[in-house]
């Protein structure tokens, strides 16, 4: 466990990427097995520990610690984790009998647990090691590493460490479990490349670059609409049927009626999305908030599978059969999609349709008009481009509609976490009913500046009329101009609407609160 938590340590602490590969890498050229294999899937996400939550943390830190010091440390570090690393006192009596404190002898034992006796575990695990060790086993126990690293650039790290294809990785990560014994086979030339040929595995999307400033010939570019979903990647192996979410994870027990009816061998790129005609949406899909009434769920009850019907509008095709397209360019795996797509479900398949556009001009005009909830904005897509992984210049881009706005007032304001944890950088906002009733409508973290972090934080302070726990209630005075996606109806918050990717665009100083915006002025905005 030393080893592990001195490199989570070195990590948060360097920011530069090409280091960060370097530490990962000698890592996992000098750690035995299982331990490296283990140490990988806790960096990628794929490490699960069911029994060990945050909330029995928290009971069992109350049992050691005093509750309110403990919670006043912890509105201060900003991270339950550190906090508890650094404030778990030592035992009165050390703990008697030998214990393996190594990285698979700790997951060992924390993933055998049952709830009742993960409290008891935990706090000898955190009488035996050290603060950084600590901090390293309740931050992979958790699943929330949050240390700069994602699943592509360890992964990344792997592969230049033993002068692997990263790709070739990525194209039978999926496939495998931890410890990874048959990959690191495979690095240090013990075994074969393991293959996908009979697993559903997961291959890394194509991605798009933001469209900005530039303007393309629409003789070289194909464009379709960019639908307001999730992105999934259908795949079906030896009669086994995977869903795949963008960063990979395993979403098929959320949607089983799609992949049931997913029955052809291949893989196919699209866009999950929920039936429309109940909610309102005119291309047949409803807007994001319905879909996320599906999503995260481990079992789907029959009243939601009827409430919210899934299903997939196809982007492209990367496999037909047994048979890799994604050499081909864009317009002949748009043929073999074609193709494709009749032998599926019209219930739960359809094609996402190509914009006719005689020019950049008259696209311009079309993703101007568009205002189904569903749409998201405009995708082009180079007619001779590969699928290629993750984004290339002047191959993919998204153009997304401009943003929606509204002048708000603040409400209430949180402290944030990590480098934020000093700062009060949440912010609760709403807008005003017609009988003068101000109500939340949304939240944000993000859009300002860090001297308008530095100015929103000394107004939180100076203007704070309630405290409860983290968060404090404010004056009603600070109009912020926010930004969003999009705005839909919401069951869920008492003001009826929730807004779709909100972010601060603007301090309006200049503007008394009362003149903010009115609820009734959202709900035009729906659809």
């Amino acid at each position: 466990m030393h080893a592990f938590s001195a490199l989570l340590d070195r990590l948060i602490y360097t920011r530069s990427r090409n280091a960060k590969l370097k530490l990962i890498g000698d890592y996992l050229k000098v750690t035995p097995d299982p331990d490296r294999g283990l140490a990988m899937a806790a960096l990628t996400g794929d490490l699960n520990i069911p029994a060990v939550k945050p909330a029995i943390i928290r009971a069992m830190v109350d049992a050691r610690v005093d509750p309110v010091l403990f919670r006043m440390s912890r509105d201060y570090v900003g991270d339950t984790a550190e906090t508890v690393s650094l404030i778990w006192p030592d035992p009165i009596t050390p703990p008697e009998g030998e214990a393996d404190l190594s990285l698979s002898g700790i997951i060992a034992r924390l993933a055998a647990l049952s709830r009742s006796d993960a409290p008891a575990v935990l706090a000898d695990l955190l009488d035996r090691l050290t603060p950084e060790e600590r901090f390293a086993m309740l931050k992979m126990a958790t699943g929330a590493l949050r240390i700069g690293v994602s699943a592509r650039l360890a992964k990344t790290a792997l592969a230049n460490a033993f002068g692997l294809d990263v790709d070739a990785v990525e194209e039978v990560w999926h496939g495998l479990r931890p410890p990874y014994a048959e990959l690191f086979d495979w690095a240090e030339g013990r075994g074969d490349q393991p293959t996908a040929a009979d697993v559903p595995v997961f291959r890394s999307f194509m991605l798009a670059h933001p469209l900005e400033e530039t303007r393309v010939d629409m003789a070289d570019y194909a464009a379709e609409w960019k639908w307001d979903g999730i992105r999934v990647q259908m795949v079906r192996v030896a009669g086994q049927t995977r869903l795949y979410s963008r960063a990979g994870d395993d979403i098929t027990h959320s949607f089983p009626e799609v992949a049931a009816q997913f029955t052809a061998e291949g893989v196919l790129d699209g866009e999950l999305l929920v039936k429309g005609e109940a909610q309102g949406g005119e291309g047949g899909a409803a807007s994001f908030n319905a879909l996320q009434q599906r999503l995260g769920r481990k079992t789907v009850s029959a009243k939601m599978l009827k409430d919210y019907p899934a299903f997939v509008r196809l982007y492209d095709i990367l496999f037909d059969g047994a048979e890799d397209l994604r050499a081909l360019s864009w317009t002949d795996r748009r043929a073999r999609l074609e193709a494709f797509a009749p032998g599926l479900d019209p219930e739960r398949f359809d094609l996402s349709l190509i914009i006719e556009a005689a020019d950049f001009e008259a696209l311009e005009a079309i993703r101007g008009n568009a205002r189904d909830a569903a749409i998201e904005g405009v995708m082009l897509k180079r007619r001779d481009s590969a699928y290629v992984t993750g984004r290339r210049v002047g191959l993919w881009y998204k153009w997304k509609r401009d943003p929606l706005t509204a002048d708000c007032v603040m409400m209430y304001a949180q402290r944030g976490s990590g480098k934020r944890s000093s700062f009060y950088s949440d912010y609760t906002f709403g807008c005003w009913t017609e009988a003068g009733e101000l109500l939340p409508v949304g939240k944000a973290y993000s859009g300002f500046t860090d001297e308008e972090l530095k100015s929103l934080d000394r107004f939180v302070r100076t203007h704070t009329l309630n405290r409860f726990g983290p968060v404090r209630e404010v004056e009603k005075t600070l109009v912020l101009e926010v930004a969003f996606d999009s705005i839909h109806e919401s069951k869920r918050h008492k003001s009826g609407v929730a807004m779709r990717f909100p972010r601060i665009s603007r301090i309006r100083t200049d503007k008394p609160a009362a003149e903010a915006d009115r609820i009734d002025t959202l709900r035009r905005m729906i659809g």
